[in-house]
């Protein structure tokens, strides 16, 4: 007897990839010899079967404790599928601890011997939309605090995938535009249509790459970083001098004088900054700060 069809749950943001294009999402992973996968949100398994079938070890993170219970009865043995929240779940001790003690390509090669320390960790998933910034920063806070993952290749909605790409001084670029390009090369990889998923959404998606690297600026005090950005960009329609009054007032100095020393005119938008300007902002707050 045919099992029933899972309805999609609202309350998730669910939105099922349908096969065809998993089969594209994967030949633009490229899975290779000693690469092990952290999915996201596997759903009914479009994206996680054709991984495992490349051999990858996976573990997926599901939310819908029905969904699990399926995957888990009809997925191969190197698919881990694990129950939760993954905005929650303290994920990489559980990763870690259920990969193979080393990759047997690396392992033929001859390679010393150490654990999952070895392995290439890459990210992969279908974000639900309505939560799919909070997993971003999650994603950067488990990478700055570990260096866990090469990259990730991640579904989202176009807007999202647009502030991802965005370039200093349009309307997209932002607060996650900023602090995912300090830690990754950001690549947009397919355009995906509404009928690419069941049910079909009333938005379109994009996948983007995040290939993870050193910061390209050094920042004095990432946190602080943060801390600046968020707080420039709830007051983006206001100039510089303006949008950074209340942290300059919590570092006892002036927002005019923080930025003349940052070499940055008062008179600009928080829109404008690049990277290297941003850094000497923070150099200039957390020398204040001391």
């Amino acid at each position: 007897m045919t099992e029933p069809r899972h309805h999609p749950r609202k309350r998730y943001g669910q939105h099922f990839l349908e096969p065809v294009w998993a089969r594209k999402l994967v030949a633009a992973i490229a899975p290779q010899p000693g690469d092990a996968f952290l999915e996201i949100g596997p759903g009914t398994g479009a994206l996680t079967r054709p991984l495992a079938a490349s051999g990858a070890p996976v573990v997926a993170v599901e939310i819908d404790r029905d969904l699990v219970a399926r995957l888990a009865a009809e997925l191969p043995p190197n698919v881990t599928v694990l129950s939760g929240d993954f905005l929650a779940l303290d994920v990489l001790p559980i990763l870690f601890g259920v990969l193979p003690q080393q990759p047997a390509a690396r392992a033929r090669t001859g390679e010393p011997t150490g654990g999952s320390a070895l392995w290439r960790v890459r990210v992969a998933g279908n974000l639900p939309y309505n939560v799919a910034s909070p997993i971003l920063f999650r994603l950067l806070e488990l990478q700055k605090a570990t260096g866990a993952f090469a990259d990730a290749t991640l579904m989202l909605q176009k807007e999202v995938a647009d502030r991802l790409l965005a370039r200093p001084g349009t309307k997209d670029y932002g607060v996650l535009s900023i602090l995912v390009q300090l830690e990754a090369e950001v690549t947009r990889l397919l355009a995906l249509p509404p009928g690419a998923f069941r049910p079909a959404p009333r938005v379109r998606s994009a996948v983007v790459s995040l290939r993870f690297r050193p910061p390209t600026v050094s920042i004095a005090d990432p946190a602080l970083l943060e801390r600046l950005v968020r707080g420039m960009f709830t007051r983006r329609r206001k100039t510089l001098a303006n949008a950074l009054k209340p942290l300059a007032a919590e570092f006892g100095v002036s927002s005019e004088g923080a930025l003349a020393i940052a070499g940055i005119a008062p008179s600009r938008r928080p829109e404008t900054l690049q990277l290297t300007e941003l850094s000497r902002l923070v150099t200039v707050f957390a020398s204040a700060g001391r």
